[in-house]
């Protein structure tokens, strides 16, 4: 299966799904379907720079000629290509998906789909109305440490759940005397950049998933640092939010809290975690690690400041086990995707769900401007 993928010069489209993604699924012999037959994944990596296609290209084993394009239409009008990805930034997004539902292609990409909510709906109808398959990125779902949680919310461990809490980000040096982990661009509205349009959707579609659609949102986005440095050692004016905090109800009742932080030093055990507390029980996740605290072995703390806490609460959590193998999570729901185009098995991250996503980013936005909760409405095509 042909898939061209556009964006992988850049650090996801290059890490998670390239590399660790479908190069992964061609190392482990393919995606076996089932059925006697193996889905063999081919890459051809579109770009605008050339040399560094061909690097990549070169460095993994790929045809650096072949398997290489600068010429998105050209890739678009090859009838041997069957999928288009994107990982591009998110102002360029939205018009490469348009010609590649146009040309009949199936859609996989990353988030946000579009910059705002009427364009990435507008995809979404544009890939229904083409019969094409498509799916977005929505990889925190299955990450090892979400995945136990999901385990206890299936197993009823929580009882009727309260609340969650996440905490997400860590410290983005600002260029000038340690080069930033992120690129420039995030950091500058005009391109697309800023903190609530790149976790908002991740937010969105992580609640929807284990605790119930958001129903309405109070957001405060707010630009720490003014003044940022970007990749030439320039320093330029961070015109995009850095920092997000925000406060989610859920459908059913729960309430959700989330701040994520570019500009916030970790203290945690990983770089994202949620809280879940319930009436039978607690849960902690992160990336990989999830432990939980039951009703029936919850401690009886006392406020005393007067005196030094004598037992480490951490100590006082149960570790949820692993009891299976996770695998790189971009690369499972990759696999799924490419089952759900070749078999047409059962696929729900599509570009509908990804609209939700830019809703909730642009609800986000828009509360804090506003000072004010807003609702969020349920979209349909």
């Amino acid at each position: 299966m042909r898939i061209a993928m556009n964006g992988v010069t850049g650090r996801m489209g290059y890490r998670q799904h390239l590399v660790r993604s479908l190069l992964a699924i061609r190392e482990q012999g393919g995606l076996d379907l089932g059925d006697g037959t193996v889905l063999w994944p081919e890459p051809l990596l579109v770009g605008r720079r050339e040399h560094a296609l061909k690097e990549i290209a070169e460095h993994h084993g790929l045809d650096p000629v072949a398997d290489v394009s600068t010429d998105l239409d050209a890739v678009l009008a090859d009838d041997g290509v069957d999928i288009y990805f994107d990982a591009q930034v998110t102002a360029a997004r939205e018009e490469a998906i348009k010609k590649a539902v146009a040309a009949g292609k199936h859609i996989y990409t990353e988030k946000p789909t579009a910059t705002g909510l009427e364009g990435a709906l507008e995809l979404a109808r544009l890939a229904q109305a083409a019969g094409v398959k498509h799916g977005v990125v929505q990889d925190k779902i299955f990450l090892p440490g979400l995945l136990k949680l999901k385990r206890l919310i299936d197993g009823g461990f929580f009882g009727r759940i309260l609340s969650v809490r996440g905490e997400f980000g860590y410290w983005v040096f600002e260029g000038d005397w340690q080069s930033a982990q992120r690129p420039s661009w995030n950091y500058r509205s005009e391109d697309g950049g800023g903190i609530v349009v790149d976790m908002f959707p991740h937010w969105d579609y992580v609640l929807n998933e284990l605790f119930g659609a958001v129903r309405t949102v109070q957001a405060q986005a707010i630009t720490h640092i003014p003044t940022r440095w970007d990749e030439r050692g320039k320093p330029y004016e961070a015109t995009a939010d850095d920092a997000a905090y925000g406060i989610f109800q859920l459908e059913g009742g729960a309430i959700a809290q989330i701040n994520s932080s570019w500009a916030v030093r970790v203290g945690r055990d990983e770089l994202v975690e949620f809280q879940v507390d319930g009436t039978e029980g607690s849960a902690v996740a992160g990336l990989r690690n999830c432990r939980a605290q039951h009703r029936s072995a919850t401690p009886k703390p006392v406020w005393n400041p007067d005196l030094p806490a004598t037992e480490s609460f951490r100590d006082q959590w149960q570790q949820v086990p692993d009891n299976e193998e996770f695998d790189n999570g971009f690369k499972a729901q990759w696999e799924l995707f490419l089952r759900h185009v070749a078999l047409d098995e059962p696929w729900r991250w599509d570009l509908l769900a990804g609209a939700r996503g830019v809703q909730l980013a642009e609800l986000g936005l828009k509360s804090s401007a506003e000072g004010r909760r807003l609702d969020v409405p349920e979209l349909s095509l």
